[in-house]
């Protein structure tokens, strides 16, 4: 079995399109963390501004967050929209790790107005963390039961999302959550907006959580920005 794992699914506060601010409010976040993986809401550098810039991965603005990733040694999963090779737009999930940043995965399962602009990613994803394998999801992606199927798959210990849902549907990200559990037996650790992040989200969600294999929710942040959730695999 490898080492313990202590990950975190985090909710910081939001300006919408503002990357560098975002970015300054990622890295606080990961050095307060105290975790070797970070999980981030979707789109969280730009806020659900659904006709943001995408992203470009050696952008200055991403400073911070780099920077705070290589001081502590954490891997930050952070959502932004981001361009492929073939011109196609994405929403992706970055994984900004040893002082470069990356795209992990792009969302498989579009909302539709999403789909107006964005393309679906091809296939599902996993990472590897001190051989803790991470498999990611962002938002709708969490309620698809085949999404989840496939990336168990492709063998997981744990799945990772970042969501964003309204204050009213708060009750979705955990009814999901315990399914892909039900389903797979698997840790599950979900990254939910908070406050304001545009879009017409005035009054997100939050409440991030991480669920264990049995089903147990072990830990969970409160609904204001700023709120963690932090957890420890074994």
């Amino acid at each position: 079995m490898p080492d313990p794992l202590t990950i975190a699914a985090v909710q910081p506060p939001c300006v919408e399109y503002d990357v560098g601010q975002n970015a300054h409010a990622h890295a606080v976040a990961i050095h307060s963390a105290g975790a070797r993986v970070v999980v981030f809401p979707e789109l969280s550098l730009t806020g659900y501004e659904l006709d943001a810039p995408a992203l470009a991965l050696d952008d200055a603005r991403l400073e911070p967050l780099v920077e705070a990733s290589k001081e502590t040694g954490a891997l930050a999963l952070a959502g932004a929209p981001v361009r492929g090779e073939d011109g196609d737009d994405h929403i992706a999930m970055l994984a900004v790790d040893n002082g470069q940043a990356g795209v992990a995965y792009r969302k498989m399962w579009l909302g539709d107005a999403e789909a107006e602009r964005f393309a679906p990613g091809e296939q599902p994803v996993v990472v590897e963390v001190d051989g803790w394998r991470l498999g990611l999801a962002i938002c709708k992606d969490t309620g698809v039961a085949e999404h989840a199927a496939a990336t168990a798959a492709l063998g997981i210990d744990a799945y990772v999302a970042g969501v964003l849902e309204h204050a009213d549907d708060a009750h979705v990200a955990e009814e999901r959550a315990l399914r892909v559990v039900a389903d797979h037996r698997v840790w599950v650790a979900i990254a939910s907006f908070a406050g304001s992040t545009g879009g017409g989200y005035g009054a997100a969600a939050g409440g991030s959580a991480i669920w264990s294999p049995d089903g147990v929710r072990v830990s969970n942040a409160a609904v204001e920005p700023g709120a963690v959730a932090r957890a420890t695999l074994v």
